[in-house]
């Protein structure tokens, strides 16, 4: 294994403890931190989403995490509060490993610029 990517293996999981201190509970995978990073994105707090909201905020996490490297940029927001996102820049083709590593690293540095979590 590179520096590198034990660097992010050692940071991922800092990430995840961080959540699992606020929280109460460790997320099972990816799609529950991205899910989580929508609900901080989306800014309405705790509630019940229905599947379609759920898929939409990942959406909003995936968008948002990515925008750190400018592949999206935020379009504005909608009456009911909701961020839109248009594409910038395209991802670069990856297998499903390197496109989670990619999302990993949007994650980790989500958490220390956006919520300036010491990793």
């Amino acid at each position: 294994m590179y520096k590198k990517d034990l660097d992010l293996q050692i940071n991922w999981v800092k990430v995840l403890a961080h959540i699992e201190k606020l929280i109460g509970k460790r997320p099972k995978d990816i799609n529950g931190v991205l899910f989580l990073i929508g609900v901080q994105e989306l800014g309405s707090g705790k509630k019940n989403f229905s599947k379609e909201e759920k898929q939409d905020l990942m959406h909003i996490a995936i968008c948002k995490v990515l925008s750190l490297s400018g592949f999206y940029e935020l379009e504005g927001v909608d009456e009911q509060g909701w961020p839109h996102w248009k594409s910038i820049k395209p991802l670069p083709h990856f297998d499903l490993l390197d496109q989670e590593k990619l999302l990993k690293m949007h994650i980790v540095e989500y958490f220390e610029k956006e919520l300036e979590l010491e990793l």
